[in-house]
């Protein structure tokens, strides 16, 4: 019985040694499963250096929150880029949706500000903006720049189309009555080569403020406006002035318009007067003659009526009359009688109309010419200026034909050069030789005169008036206060007082007696 337990005992001790390896063996899958379970997806991203990233230090990030870690960093077979594989964690899952955008961030500066000073203390780290496409991925290509726009951020996107992209960049601002409503997100060259096509990301909730009818407009962030009371100038933030900016607003006096929809189309105008001016409508193609020089009048230059411009010149050329063989210089120019159409209290008739052919003949035959003017001195600049010319020679408009063909007549400076000439021309007919042999001649005589004049006329003349100065010398001397002749003069007439007291006297009485020239003084006898 004993040998029995004994021999049971023996079998069963080799299986209790076997148990222990196979229960860690267990708890081995059961955390390797546990840890593939919790393991989230790998990811490979691609980026053009490593930029200061670190295999196991390197975290991964969206809105600040831990999501992954970087696990390895290798170059391309061709060398051209950096190769990043992240390890997600298992909440992360979302993030390896195939349109998710992964990107480096460090401290950057641009037309948006400054952004990524997080990154100073810790380092770089790479940010995730999670995508919502159900289809996933593994591989990415990361943006070298961060996004303008997350893909949760709420807002509409639009499309603006210029000529030039100027000083626009990804994260210019966008104002919306001088407040900061969107940015640039991206920026591309039409297919055809003409324009640039600029995308914008207007936020909630001032997007609702898009109409269809919205304008848009580039922003320098500086308006000067020149008025009676001054100049005054109003001037948004430094970082607007720099790269400057855009604006939008609809008309103010047009009935409101539907919201515009995502990816909505506008045509980007130069500045806010552009963009508000009213549409002038289909264009009057007009051709003028002109037989001065042209410099200085360029395409583009604005045709003037009566100081209002109602168009501008397109295109400048030369034409050869062989059978006068002259030259002339055809300048075309489009006019906008919409733009006078909407200042005229009454009204003007549409041009293709045959009221509208009768007033231009009737204007043409009052004097409607065109003429080149200067515009500015300093440059040279000439326009084409509209005018009535009462004084102008009869001339007649070409209407039926296209472009409409308008008189002209010669600018102020043509005229100015002609009376110039014909002052030269007057002046050559003058006979300048002679009258200046006569001039010669008389001063040749003029010049004798005055030698004899000096020479015999002069001396005699100096001497008398030598003697005339000494008689006045002496005559000065003798009328002075202590001179002898003073002293004898006042003697005399010392002398001559009881003389005259004498007759004073006598006089006095034969006032009172006349009688007494006849009879005699009273008292006397005979």
């Amino acid at each position: 019985m004993r040998e029995g337990a004994s021999h049971s005992r023996a079998r069963w001790l080799p299986s209790l040694v076997w148990t222990i390896p196979l229960i860690a063996a267990l708890l081995g899958v059961v955390l390797i499963a546990r840890s593939v379970h919790s393991r989230g997806p790998t990811v490979t991203i691609s980026f053009a250096t490593a930029g200061g990233l670190e295999r196991g230090k390197t975290r991964v990030k969206s809105k600040s929150v831990d999501i992954g870690t970087v696990r390895g960093i290798r170059l391309s077979h061709d060398l051209s880029h950096v190769l990043v594989t992240v390890e997600l964690t298992k909440d992360a899952e979302k993030f390896a949706a195939k349109d998710t955008r992964f990107w480096v961030v460090a401290p950057r500066v641009g037309a948006s500000g400054v952004s990524g000073l997080s990154a100073l203390l810790n380092g770089p780290f790479i940010e995730a903006d999670a995508g919502r496409s159900k289809a996933l991925a593994s591989d990415f290509v990361g943006l070298e720049a961060p996004p303008a726009v997350t893909i949760d951020e709420k807002g509409h996107r639009y499309r603006l189309h210029a000529e030039t992209l100027g000083a626009l960049d990804v994260g210019t601002s966008i104002f919306y009555r001088r407040d900061r409503v969107g940015q640039v997100i991206g920026y591309s060259i039409a297919k055809d080569g003409a324009s640039v096509n600029i995308d914008v990301f207007v936020k909630a909730p001032f997007d609702q403020y898009v109409m269809t009818n919205t304008r848009w407009w580039r922003d320098s962030g500086v308006k000067v406006k020149v008025a009676s009371n001054g100049v005054n100038i109003d001037m948004q933030s430094l970082a607007s002035i720099l790269s400057g900016g855009l604006a939008f607003e609809a008309p103010p006096d047009s009935p409101r318009q539907p919201q515009a929809r995502d990816n909505t189309e506008f045509t980007l105008a130069a500045n806010e007067a552009e963009a508000t001016r009213e549409p002038d409508g289909l264009p009057l193609r007009l051709m003028m003659y002109f037989d001065q020089s042209l410099r200085g009048l360029a395409v583009g230059a604005p045709v003037d009526f009566k100081g209002l411009v109602v168009g501008e010149v397109t295109n400048i050329g030369v034409h050869y009359d062989r059978r006068t063989r002259a030259f002339t210089m055809p300048v075309t120019m489009n006019l906008y009688p919409q733009r006078l159409r909407r200042l005229s209290s009454h009204g003007l008739p549409e041009m293709g109309t045959p009221e509208g052919k009768e007033t231009m003949k009737a204007m043409v035959a009052r004097g409607l010419r065109g003429q080149l003017r200067i515009a500015n001195v300093l440059t040279g600049q000439l326009y084409v200026a509209l005018s009535i010319f009462p004084e102008a020679k009869p001339a007649k408009a070409n209407l039926d034909h296209d472009p409409i063909e308008l008189p002209t007549v010669p600018g102020k400076l043509l005229a100015l050069q002609s009376e110039a000439g014909d002052l030269a021309a007057k002046l050559d007919k003058m006979p300048l030789d002679e009258m200046g042999m006569n001039l010669n001649n008389s001063l040749k005589g003029a010049d004798r005169k005055i030698t004899h004049l000096s020479n015999e006329v002069l001396p005699p003349l100096s001497d008398n008036l030598d003697s005339v100065q000494q008689s006045l010398a002496g005559a000065g001397a003798s009328l002075q206060q202590d001179s002898p002749f003073q002293v004898e003069v006042h003697q005399t007439l010392q002398g001559l007082m009881p003389t005259l007291q004498y007759f004073n006297a006598m006089s006095e009485y034969l006032q009172r007696h006349p009688e007494s020239l006849l009879r005699g003084k009273a008292g006397d006898k005979p």
